[in-house]
């Protein structure tokens, strides 16, 4: 999760995390050049007195500055198009989760384990600090790492986003429209994000909040929380 003086990405917890950072960090650099070379530029017509009083015209620097910029866009475009590419496959998923945005909580459903499906709430921050103020939740969603994972996004009233920056996910939840998208956990932990859309006043208060796990301790989790739903049943 972000923390106070942090102006850079999360720790990734994902391999297409990862890219994105990677990305990032490639045209930050060919930023970095280009405005070390301009301000040099710059600083030269500042601080010189030459005067070519038979310049008419310059075709091979104007041929040049026409197309190094494009060769920069090259490098920069061909590295995008593919993370773009990446960020929108779907490889055989193992698990399928499916997000509901309400006002102001969001709605989870496992349809692939007899329909299980909880609503997740923001909680209040305790007074030692246990949890984290405005992105802890009563029900956290709980995936498996190393697997594929593919989530099902849509909303039941106004525009939401469920985005968790340390696994590279943002997909907008819209009324009426079903999106989807896929992410792999390549570590347990737990991971946090919010809705990222203007959605309201309280849109910030959102949160979402992700526990990765291993395989074993997720079905773990399945049998349990399909044993309770059952005795609940038998109770009602």
């Amino acid at each position: 999760m972000a923390t106070w003086s942090n102006f850079n990405y999360q720790n990734s917890a994902s391999p297409l995390m990862e890219q994105i950072i990677f990305f990032h960090d490639h045209t930050l650099i060919i930023l970095i050049m280009i405005t070390i070379l301009v301000a040099y530029l710059m600083m030269n017509l500042f601080f010189n007195n030459y005067i070519n009083r038979f310049l008419l015209e310059g075709q091979m620097i104007e041929l040049i500055w026409t197309i190094l910029p494009a060769i920069t866009l090259i490098f920069i475009a061909l590295p995008s198009l593919r993370l773009l590419y990446l960020l929108d496959e779907l490889n055989n998923p193992l698990i399928t989760l499916k997000s509901i945005g309400h006002q102001w909580y969001w709605s989870y459903e496992y349809s692939d384990f007899n329909n299980i499906e909880f609503d997740s709430y923001m909680i209040q921050s305790n007074e030692n600090l246990s949890n984290f103020r405005l992105l802890d939740v009563d029900n956290r969603i709980i995936l498996p790492m190393n697997n594929q994972i593919r989530i099902l996004v849509t909303a039941t009233d106004v525009i939401h986003s469920w985005t968790i920056p340390s696994l590279g996910v943002k997909i907008d939840a819209n009324p009426g429209r079903l999106n989807q998208t896929s992410f792999f956990i390549n570590r347990p932990g737990i991971y946090y994000g919010q809705c990222s859309e203007i959605c309201g006043a309280n849109h910030s208060f959102m949160p979402i909040v992700v526990e990765s796990i291993s395989m074993k301790n997720f079905i773990n989790w399945i049998n349990n929380y399909s044993l309770d739903d059952w005795k609940q049943v038998l109770v009602s």
